[in-house]
């Protein structure tokens, strides 16, 4: 198959390297000079300065060359550029620049701004007249992906002919990839779990012991499925990879920027200066405006999420939004 990843961070980056040993794979840049290093350093010195890349991997700048022979394009851009890029897309495709029959996937995770649609609406109203596509997700570290070690993944699709196909196009040894149809209960689990991850971090920061965490996580998961099932998922896909797996990753490894941005607010940094300190996007960050407007129009409790709100945008403390949440009435384990 040949793929194009559009999007030379880091998850793109280490998908690229993975699937480059199984595919002909072509990785797109939008900054010809960041192509250029890449090519002449065969590394990407920003974002997986220690990984090599394979050989056979190609690079471009060019993005309608770049995917002119694509059976496969991977979208691999944060959240809030994931319109601009398919606009372009649109343009390539509108003008035959592409092949017709070209599939298209997703790695982004969150609610675009002031919107607070999902990646896959925003697809629709950017592509209305169809395509084949869906969304990858699950507990991934983009630097243990690049250096080959195991990671199981879920790829979800309303077309599932293609969620299939196109799963089991990718899986390798050590990249499983499982198919699924629920395409909002993936994109929601990989989109709140990067609050909560945030929430963890400032637990974690503050010294509350692994008992906290462990509450936090699975009241956490309460939340996500709540908002999750409101907005149309389904509950095995939010106790699965990449609902339940993604989370315990995403708050407890070290290579998380979300838990690293809670680490930082608990140690009373101000955000500022913890998105300069981190210099790569921290997606829950800007998800978490979303949730908060999503969980008041719904009317779906996410007491954590809004707490990870206040700190961030209302400049609550972190040891006192902490407190009000541990001072919360009691209630039914099941209850909201």
């Amino acid at each position: 198959m040949n793929i194009t990843v559009i999007g030379a961070g880091a998850w793109g980056t280490a998908l690229a390297i993975s699937l480059a040993a199984h595919h002909r794979v072509t990785l797109w840049a939008r900054d010809a000079a960041q192509i250029g290093a890449m090519r002449t350093a065969r590394c990407n010195q920003r974002y997986l300065p220690d990984i090599p890349l394979p050989a056979n991997l190609e690079l471009s700048a060019d993005f309608p060359v770049s995917l002119a022979d694509a059976d496969l394009a991977i979208i691999a851009v944060p959240t809030a550029a994931l319109r601009t890029i398919l606009q372009q897309f649109a343009q390539c495709r509108s003008s035959g620049r592409i092949r017709a029959g070209i599939g298209l996937i997703w790695l982004c995770k969150g609610f675009e701004a002031e919107t607070a649609q999902l990646p896959h609406q925003v697809v629709a109203e950017v592509l209305p007249d169809g395509i084949s596509c869906g969304v990858l997700s699950g507990p991934s570290f983009a630097q243990e992906v690049a250096r080959g070690l195991p990671t199981a993944l879920t790829l979800a699709s309303s077309n599932e002919e293609f969620a299939r196909n196109t799963a089991h196009a990718l899986h390798h040894a050590y990249l499983r990839i499982y198919a699924s149809t629920d395409v909002a209960g993936v994109e929601v689990g990989g989109a709140v779990k990067n609050v909560l991850a945030i929430a963890a971090g400032v637990c974690d920061g503050m010294g509350l012991g692994h008992n906290a965490r462990a509450a936090l996580l699975t009241r956490g998961l309460a939340e996500i499925t709540r908002l999750g099932l409101k907005l149309g998922g389904r509950p095995e896909t939010l106790g699965g990879l990449s609902g339940a797996g993604d989370l315990i990753l995403t708050c407890t490894g070290d290579l998380s920027r979300n838990r690293q941005v809670g680490l930082l607010l608990a140690q009373q940094h101000d955000l500022p200066e913890i998105l300069r300190r981190l210099r790569h996007v921290a997606e829950g960050v800007y998800t978490v405006r979303e949730v908060h407007r999503l969980a008041q129009r719904t009317g779906v409790a996410m007491p954590i999420c809004e707490a990870v709100y206040r700190i961030l945008y209302e400049h609550v403390p972190a040891a006192d939004a902490v407190a009000e949440l541990l001072n919360r009435a009691p209630n039914l384990e099941f209850n909201q």
